[in-house]
């Protein structure tokens, strides 16, 4: 074994600004951070701006494999509308304001896609009018717009790039930890990660820094087995590391019970929006009935929002398990009758040109289900396809709310008065405690976030998470001018801190001779082995598709007991090469994600999303008691969770979404 690997080049450098990631939020951040780093230099303070992506930023984050629509694009609609849209998707508990933030700024971002190159979708007589310019976007939902975006994320990084720099820009480097200030454990100092081409760690100090790591993924068993294992829905390398990160460093986090259980094309986990919006398609059980309209009646039990125009997401699930569970499977995507609807009035041109147009929705982000009705021999005007719940998965930009408790926009809240309501609101204002001065900023001073690490304001998707990284680079860079005399001091040692980097190599390098397998050892856990126990337990336990997501109290104590021995167990992975150290630290993440998903779920008395999840000893909705935020700390010191309420308050009138 090369004695760099194991004693690897330690590199320091000072940043003022660092930002974590490469997806749509980074990019969103180093495209718009420019204009306000001039304008501190205006003021005689120049910043200094790295940017940090484990992968390349082509084709890192949500969108590397490209999408075939915009999911958040308003145009000619009200913000407000949008914030309701967002409240009533996710059953009622969301941030208004950030919703309402979001979507006032969202379409700026689209415009600029366009600008770029990214080829959008027109209306019959407006296919060369800018969307900027009035353009009319084919529009596959009341917020959704088609694209053709293969290219998506190379059209979007190319332009961050360019914005930024390549030379502030260092991709290849995982950050494993965050570490807070020598002299304020609520502010953050510095990050450190490793070099995944070379034996380096890198070790930064900064003033402020943008985390935007993605959500997670292959947290539960996946349905893939075999040569598809570890296949998803969202991207497999999104590992919690932006949960877990800023729970270390003291930053609450918010509705980490919160999951989304997609359903999808069965196997290749290919998308459904443009069948159900754009072709009108509709789901049916193995017997040809429409069960979205056969189990209406279930949506009863869920008042209001059962009684909404659009029935929640998880609500649309719940109505599709109870055909699983009563033995009416398998379900179909009724792909024949849909597209012979269409070909009624169509001449053969346009039949073959909306066929077409089925195989691109998967060409264009999911080639791999392509591959799967090759494959099958399925031709979708013939032969309709099955869907399926996917596992669960953790994130706060699509159409879910875990993440981060966040700073909300100054302009919508600034107060008058300090007489607070019954509810904890200042009259016209936002509620206390959902605004201290830095859009985006965490509950941890300097430390900010946007896209997945946004909680409780999820339906962002590609377009939003753009948005949300620029409105966080512009309240960064505000942060550092105003602690332009802060000197940022690591609370922990240098030479401590890689000695934790490392210690799976030196499991490894310790005991790989004790057996003559190297895979299988007393002493160490390979990090896959280690990833298929936290599978199971989540899988379980917690409510993932082996028990049709269904728990308990009994069973989350199960899963808190396994998880415990577990995170012991997590000091013994081992490292052969740089990949598995990439691999151990993103089961570090994992593990810590999964330990607050699960503790907010055992906190939350009530299944908030049927559907998702079900608490089966308190299967119901519980509005009077429950309709509030789920709230946690993480201190690393005793490695322990505090969870607790936080009030919820509609600030967008709501009652214009219910029959």
């Amino acid at each position: 074994m090369a004695g760099e690997f194991t004693n690897p080049e330690i590199v320091e450098e000072e940043v003022d600004i660092l930002i974590i990631g490469g997806g749509m939020g980074a990019c969103g951040a180093a495209y718009e951070i420019g204009p306000w780093l001039e304008a501190a230099k205006e003021q005689g303070i120049d910043l200094k701006v790295k940017l940090v992506d484990k992968a390349a930023m082509d084709r890192s984050g949500a969108v590397a494999q490209g999408l075939s629509a915009i999911n958040t694009y308003l145009g000619d609609q009200d913000p407000a509308d949008y914030a309701r849209m967002v409240s009533n998707d996710l059953m009622g508990i969301t941030r208004d304001d950030l919703a309402y933030d979001l979507g006032r700024h969202v379409d700026d971002s689209v415009h600029l896609f366009e600008e770029w190159g990214l080829p959008i979708w027109k209306q019959p007589g407006d296919e060369v009018k800018p969307l900027a310019e009035g353009g009319k976007p084919v529009r596959s939902g009341k917020w959704q717009i088609m694209i053709n975006g293969e290219s998506y994320k190379c059209i979007v990084a190319e332009s961050a790039k360019k914005a930024l720099g390549t030379a502030r820009i260092q991709e290849h480097v995982f950050i494993a930890k965050l570490v807070n200030d020598k002299h304020d454990k609520h502010r953050i100092a510095g990050a450190i990660g490793f070099s995944l081409r070379e034996h380096k760690v890198y070790v930064y100090r900064f003033k402020a820094c943008l985390l935007v790591a993605g959500g997670c993924v292959n947290l539960f068993r996946p349905r893939s087995v075999g040569e598809g294992l570890g296949r998803a829905w969202y991207p497999v390398w999104n590992a919690g590391s932006t949960y877990a990160m800023a729970a270390e460093a003291g930053a609450e986090l918010t509705m980490m019970e919160n999951r989304f259980v997609p359903v999808r094309f069965k196997d290749g986990y290919g998308p459904v929006g443009a069948w159900f919006l754009l072709f009108k398609a509709k789901a049916i059980n193995a017997f040809g009935d429409v069960y979205l309209e056969t189990n209406k009646h279930l949506l009863d039990d869920y008042p209001p929002y059962g009684q909404a125009a659009a029935p929640a997401s998880c609500l649309r699930n719940h109505l599709m398990l109870k055909e699983i569970r009563e033995g009416r499977g398998p379900i179909y995507m009724d792909t024949v009758t849909a597209l012979g609807k269409l070909a009624e009035t169509m001449t053969p041109k346009e039949i073959k040109h909306l066929e077409a147009e089925a195989w691109e929705d998967f060409l264009d982000m999911c080639i791999g289900q392509a591959g799967v009705w090759a494959g099958e021999n399925i031709e979708p005007e013939k032969k309709s396809s099955e869907l399926m719940p996917t596992e669960p998965y953790l994130l706060g930009s699509h159409s879910g709310c875990c993440g981060i408790w966040v700073s909300g926009p100054a302009d919508l809240g600034a107060p008058t008065s300090e007489e607070h309501d019954d509810a904890g609101r200042i009259p016209n204002h936002l509620p206390s405690g959902w605004n201290w001065g830095y859009r985006s900023m965490t509950t941890v001073k300097g430390l900010f976030t946007a896209a997945d690490g946004v909680g409780a304001s999820g339906h962002k998707f590609s377009s939003g998470s753009h948005a949300e990284g620029r409105l966080a680079a512009k309240a960064m860079v505000k942060f550092c001018m105003d602690h332009k005399d802060h000197t940022p001091e690591l609370a922990d040692a240098v030479e401590q801190l890689v000695e934790e980097i490392y210690r799976p190599v030196r499991n490894f390098i310790e005991h790989k001779d004790y057996t003559t397998a190297i895979d299988v050892n007393p002493n160490y856990i390979t990090p896959k082995m280690f990833q298929f126990r936290l599978q199971k337990i989540m899988d379980e336990y917690v409510a993932g598709v082996s028990t049709l997501y269904q728990t308990n109290a009994k069973m989350l104590e199960v899963a808190e007991h396994k998880l415990e021995m577990l995170k012991e167990d997590a000091l013994k992975m081992r490292a052969k090469d740089l990949h598995e150290l990439l691999r151990a630290w993103e089961n570090y993440h994992r593990i810590l994600t999964a330990e607050a998903h699960m503790k907010h779920i055992q906190f939350r008395e009530e299944s908030r999303y049927p559907g998702f999840y079900y608490r089966m000893d308190f299967n119901l909705v519980d509005e009077e008691n429950w309709k509030c935020f789920v709230n946690s700390v993480y201190d690393k010191e005793s490695k322990t969770w505090t969870c607790f309420k936080r009030a919820h308050v509609d600030i967008v009138d709501k009652s214009k979404l219910f029959k």
